[in-house]
């Protein structure tokens, strides 16, 4: 199994420079993010065969699976703009890794979760790791794209609280399918104004991408992820997201040819072990 989900991982951190590459074309993100989940939603069908069992909706999940798919389109947008303005690695780096330090804080917060000392000091080196990512120094953090990833772990990070309730009562898999197919609709809206039909005149590189993004990067990562978190614990199978950052970086630069910043590099070490420490548990 680790080998399965070591191969999810590298899919995720491959993603990155896929997505930059989808972006860097004349086809409006509004076209890019509905085919990507319109994809994915059909992509999901041979693996719900696979497992054969019921999809129920009840009007508790129903709430939260809806509320989730919103959140899951304003991910992907911001994702979109951040690649556009700043690099794949970046991306792949500063969303891994604050997207934990935020769901601890929101979690802090919204559940009123007790933390430890070791934790109070995770969350502060996180802060910190972060705000060398960002570069709070320069004043061109638009440009650089990373508020944009920064929004996105966040959205993220409130998704993740929403996953969590809904898990209670449907199975992961079955909640990242209607994920998709709640994002279809809602994001077929704004794709319909900005034109559909540019996606006909893309290269082969263009349809690569988007379709390793929709199939590799979501649909059979996540499930290979989603079934390992059932067999060797979530927590466990949580950890190996460590190795996204490393792959986002390696590919960005195979791919793309994109030189990671010092501190870029800096600040995803320093956060990486302020994730450590926040999941630290007493023994």
């Amino acid at each position: 199994m680790a080998g399965w989900i070591v191969l999810a991982m590298v899919l995720w951190g491959i993603g990155w420079p896929a997505l930059k590459v989808v972006t860097d074309t004349d086809v409006p993100v509004e076209t890019v993010t509905f085919l990507r989940f319109a994809i994915m939603a059909v992509s999901f069908l041979p693996i719900l065969y696979w497992r054969r069992k019921p999809l129920r909706l009840n009007r508790r999940t129903l709430r939260f699976t809806i509320a989730a798919g919103a959140l899951n389109v304003a991910f992907m947008y911001f994702a979109f703009w951040g690649v556009q303005t700043g690099s794949a690695g970046a991306g792949g780096v500063i969303i891994t890794v604050a997207s934990p330090i935020l769901t601890a804080l929101l979690a802090l917060i919204v559940f009123h979760t007790r933390v430890s000392p070791t934790q109070l000091l995770g969350l502060g080196v996180g802060l910190f790791g972060g705000m060398l990512m960002l570069e709070v120094w320069h004043a061109d953090l638009l440009h650089s794209g990373n508020v944009f990833f920064i929004g996105s772990a966040l959205v993220w990070a409130v998704l993740t609280l929403l996953g969590q309730q809904s898990h209670t009562e449907m199975e992961p898999i079955h909640f990242n399918f209607w994920l998709a197919v709640f994002a279809v609709p809602i994001t077929l809206v704004p794709a319909l104004p900005a034109g559909l039909g540019t996606v006909l005149h893309q290269d082969w590189t263009f349809w690569t991408g988007l379709l390793f993004l929709a199939i590799m990067g979501q649909t059979v990562a996540s499930t290979i992820f989603f079934v390992a978190s059932g067999k060797i614990g979530s927590a466990k199978a949580g950890s190996y997201m460590f190795l996204v950052p490393l792959t986002a970086l390696v590919a960005s630069f195979l791919l793309l040819g994109e030189r990671p910043s010092f501190w870029l590099v800096a600040g995803g070490a320093v956060s990486t072990a302020a994730v450590y420490f926040i999941n630290a548990r007493k023994r």
